[in-house]
């Protein structure tokens, strides 16, 4: 290998390098244990368990609990989705954080995940209105429970994408494979749009946070601008993050007492 050499990508970095994207894994894997513990069904958890966790349902988070945008990210239904969820952040998060630092890389996958949570109670919102404008009877387009992290996953894997199609960086300490990037993006939005069940709305919405914030970050590292360029970069995304909250809320005032309704509906048959 001579000096001009591109720096080695394939070796395994050491835990200790990543120890925040470890230290997400514990608390997801952590906390899911404890709902197994506390009764959960350990493969397929019913929408109470998920509502009495945290997980997102719309009427519910924007009529009384918007923490819910935060907490869902730490609820996951069932072992096959927390697993298929953290072996994403494992890949994604052990390289990401050493790319961005941990102050950016923790800052970037809490706004993916609002943002997934934001956009996904945006859609619910839109389905909503088509239901009642079209005045036919569709469960499909009723609001549902959501929860878990891979608006947060997809923000890093979109970033990690963006940063492998823009001109290399000086210092940057992984050389990223941009065709496998965007083909692994690439396939789960299909298989997002395709497969029942999948918060698509939740991976764009993270996706495009990310984006955004690795495009701002990229800038940033050309400038040669510090940590405190990086924080208003974060607080910038955490500012849109409350816009597009509060966008959703005058959308849905029309629509709340429909809300209301099915809130206590839900509320009445989950016994909550």
């Amino acid at each position: 290998m001579s000096k001009y050499s591109p720096p080695t990508s394939y070796r395994k970095p050491e835990v200790q390098l990543w120890w925040i994207t470890a230290l997400l894994i514990g608390i997801n894997v952590g906390l899911f244990g404890w709902q197994v513990l506390s009764g959960m069904d350990i493969s397929q958890p019913s929408s109470r368990d998920a509502i009495s966790w945290g997980a997102d349902y719309a009427p519910l988070t924007y009529l009384a609990e918007p923490i819910r945008l935060f907490s869902s990210m730490f609820f996951h239904f069932g072992l096959i989705h927390l697993m298929l969820n953290m072996w994403a952040l494992y890949i994604f998060g052990s390289v990401a954080e050493q790319l961005f630092g941990r102050f950016y890389f923790i800052g970037l996958y809490v706004c993916a995940g609002l943002m997934g949570s934001l956009f996904s109670g945006y859609m619910n919102i839109q389905d909503t209105y088509a239901l009642i404008e079209g005045g036919v009877a569709n469960p499909e387009l009723l609001p549902s429970v959501s929860a878990g992290a891979s608006g947060a996953v997809m923000g890093l894997g979109a970033a990690l994408t963006v940063l492998s199609i823009l001109p290399i960086l000086p210092q940057q300490r992984f050389i990223l494979d941009k065709k496998t990037l965007i083909m692994i993006m690439g396939l789960n939005l299909v298989m997002g749009f395709m497969i029942s069940g999948i918060n698509n709305a939740a991976h764009i919405g993270g996706m495009i946070m990310g984006a955004c914030l690795t495009l701002l970050w990229y800038l940033l590292q050309r400038l040669q601008w510090g940590k405190l360029m990086q924080l208003i970069a974060l607080i910038l995304g955490v500012v849109v993050c409350g816009l597009l909250y509060q966008y959703n809320l005058a959308l849905l005032e029309p629509i709340r007492p429909f809300w209301q309704d099915i809130l206590r509906l839900m509320q009445q048959q989950l016994h909550i």
